[in-house]
């Protein structure tokens, strides 16, 4: 899942799974965009195993009506999170029908949906809805289990506005026109868990592959994302085609799709069978180079095996999802990029986990562990064991394990234990090494870098610098060689704080022509002179978004006579999708400008980007422009008030925090005093809750 990690907690009945069975759940469900509701109809079956005076499922400030229990009603209670049930069921296989709405705060999320023009409709308006189970609870929006412990088959039907698609888990059994509104039916085959329940509702287009097994693969997209489909995508059936290939077990649901939607709450998610992930990773040819979805690809797919197919008992055991996915995931980029990307990508991590374990005292065997210690450390783990044992026996521990826990529950003895059933490796010390200390094992690290090439010499040159002076000719050599690019970067990095006689390895290292030694450049130098401002320029030509803004600012500021000529070159500069080189072109543009029609110009675009139609890293950006260019109005601090209602909390961080700074000054307290009352009552409580801090 997402690259940010929220515990799922195992809840205090977890113990009902052993004296009931929840089967299946099928949904009839009508979502209104205008009330933010979910109206449903429901019948679920369930098998009593042993004698209960009390049934629960995890339902969320919903109202029910009609409830029923092998069609007769029952009494029954609702709490704010919880349904219960008391009477009605018999030992063996029972039917529970109700009706309900729900409301919900979280889970699901609303994106975007602006009927404030009176002719707007629903076709016009560029509205997503979609879910997010994990850490969250999809018992927001659909009466279910948030113990990970209790898997279901899930069927759901979905009413909603003809023009939008509709998508969820499972395979697409129909769509019914209704007036209006289609009916989408959606159908699992295998039992899952509720977390993992999705829908994503949007105006998506959808292109098709075929993996070599013949599982369909379908990869959607927005319709001004026509050219960034094939980029954005690139690679995706080799991966499906590696990882089936490399873990030895079929793919375990019958399709695979992936959408991008909106303002998401992290980077990608694994819902079985339907992987949403952050529209910021859509990209064109260029900014593929920049910032590719493909590990996030990888790695989401990588759950349908760990963590979909066999999930973990308990947040203690999250390592077998986390660790497992970011191991292969990394294996399936090596399958793309070679195996000195790989070494370099575990170096990294390294180094990651080891500055952590200086104070991170909890280990990867605990529910409180980072994310780092769940990601990076189960990965490196993984690699460790994968080294020890050699492809074949790895290869089969990992197959075995799944084929025996397949659709169940697991804790890390399972896995270790069919360590042990197939080889002698000593698995009690790689436990606690790698499991239950937090000290970092350097020696076994450092001894396993050994095996590459390029990381033996990378690293000796990190330890062992060479002398601009002195180690001249071997310096330019290693920078006309094919040696891989964080060797020359680093050559690069090391010559920052030489003078500038320095200027040959830097002519060399944009010579090569390679897209990261030459943004290494126009990072390090960032005080340009005149007779390295040509060579400097050609940076503004990089098929790199991140290498075009570094260098633009640093020209900007350096040479002030061409100032207007390196804004006629990026007035159409566009970038990623929170428009970053835009953005920078609007404010240098403000900054430069004399005109004050230019300078209304630039900031009326500015602050179009802070409205809450555009997704929440767009808002956020354009923000930090609007302060750095200390545009203190209230027009601005009106978008700094509607971020904190916002779903994503790192806007709504930077909003808080930025109000907190604002308001020691008084006349900007008393503006956004003066706001407040016009507010929502949500951003009006948070912004009623800072006044008074």
């Amino acid at each position: 899942m997402k690259f940010l990690f929220l515990l799922v907690s195992v809840f205090g009945f977890a113990q009902q799974t052993k004296v009931v069975d929840f089967k299946t759940i099928n949904a009839s469900l009508e979502l209104n965009p205008i009330k933010r509701n979910v109206v449903g109809k429901c019948e679920y079956t369930f098998e009593v195993k042993q004698k209960t005076d009390t049934i629960r499922i995890d339902a969320q400030k919903m109202v029910f009506t009609n409830l029923k229990i092998n069609n007769k009603e029952v009494k029954f209670k609702a709490t704010t999170t919880e349904l219960l049930l008391y009477k009605g069921y018999k030992k063996g296989i029972n039917t529970l029908t109700f009706d309900y709405e729900a409301f919900p705060t979280q889970a699901m999320y609303f994106v975007n949906w602006d009927f404030t023009k009176a002719t707007t409709t629903p076709e016009e308006v560029n509205g997503q809805i979609w879910t997010q189970g994990q850490g969250r609870y999809t018992s927001n929006w659909l009466p279910s289990f948030d113990d990970v412990n209790e898997k279901v088959i899930f069927g759901l039907e979905i009413a909603f506005q003809k023009s939008f698609q509709v998508i969820s888990n499972g395979v697409l059994v129909s769509i019914v026109q209704n007036g209006d509104h289609r009916i989408w039916r959606y159908q699992m085959e295998k039992p899952m868990i509720s977390y993992l329940l999705v829908l994503a509702i949007g105006h998506f287009n959808m292109e098709k592959s075929t993996a070599t097994s013949g599982i369909p693969l379908e990869y959607y997209y927005e319709n001004e994302d026509t050219v960034r489909v094939e980029p954005t995508y690139r690679d995706s059936k080799q991966l499906f085609d590696f990882l089936e290939k490399k873990i030895g077990v079929p793919y375990p649901w019958k399709i695979y799709r992936q959408i991008p939607v909106r303002d998401f709450l992290y980077a990608g998610m694994e819902n079985t069978t339907t992987t949403l992930f952050s529209r910021d990773f859509v990209v064109d040819s260029i900014g593929y180079n920049d910032r590719n979805y493909l590990n996030i690809n990888a790695h989401e797919l990588a759950h349908h095996w760990f963590g979909n197919l066999v999930t973990a008992q308990s947040g203690k055991d999250h390592w077998l999802q986390e660790g497992f996915a970011t191991y292969y995931a990394l294996l399936a980029e090596k399958e793309v990029f070679g195996e000195d990307y790989f070494y370099n990508r575990l170096y990294e991590m390294a180094m990651q986990i080891k500055q952590a374990s200086k104070k991170d005292t909890i280990p990867v065997l605990n529910e409180k562990a980072s994310s780092l210690s769940f990601y990076q450390k189960g990965a490196w783990a993984l690699h460790v064991l994968h080294e020890a044992l050699g492809d074949v026996t790895f290869d089969s521990v990992v197959k075995n394990y799944l084929e025996n826990y397949a659709y169940k529950n697991v804790t890390t003895d399972d896995f270790l234990n069919q360590v042990e059933l197939e080889s002698n490796f000593d698995t009690k010390t790689f436990r606690q090494t790698w499991l239950e200390q937090t000290e970092f094992p350097e020696a076994e690290v450092q001894a396993l870098f050994q095996k590459n090439d390029y990381l033996r010499q990378y690293i000796k040159l990190r330890s062992s610098p060479l002398d601009i002076e002195k180690d001249k000719e071997e310096i330019l050599k290693i920078m006309n060689s094919e040696a891989y690019y964080p060797i020359k970067e680093v050559l690069v990095y090391q010559s920052a704080s030489k003078p500038f006689e320095t200027k040959e390895l830097l002519k060399a290292a944009l010579q090569t022509n390679d897209i990261k030694v030459r943004q290494a450049v126009a990072s390090t130098v960032t005080n340009i002179p005149e007779l390295f401002r040509e060579k400097y320029e050609t940076l503004l030509n990089d098929k790199s978004y991140e290498t075009q803004e570094i260098a633009l600012f640093n020209l900007w500021k350096s040479f002030p006579q061409h100032q207007k000529r390196y804004l006629e070159i990026a007035k159409n500069w566009i970038g990623f999708e929170n428009k970053n080189l835009r953005l920078l072109y609007l404010s240098l543009s403000f900054l430069t400008s004399q005109d004050t029609k230019e300078k209304s110009k630039a900031y009326t675009e500015l602050l179009s980007y802070t409205g809450t139609n555009n997704d929440s890293n767009l808002q956020q950006n354009a923000l930090e422009r609007l302060m750095n260019l200390k545009i203190y109005n209230e027009a601005v601090f009106r978008s700094l008030a509607y971020g904190t209602g916002n779903h994503r909390w790192q806007f709504v961080k930077f909003s808080k925090d930025t109000i907190r700074k604002l308001i020691k000054e008084p006349k900007y307290k008393e503006v956004f005093t003066k706001i407040k009352d016009d507010l929502p009552i949500r951003e009006k409580t948070q912004l009623q809750r800072l006044l008074e801090e």
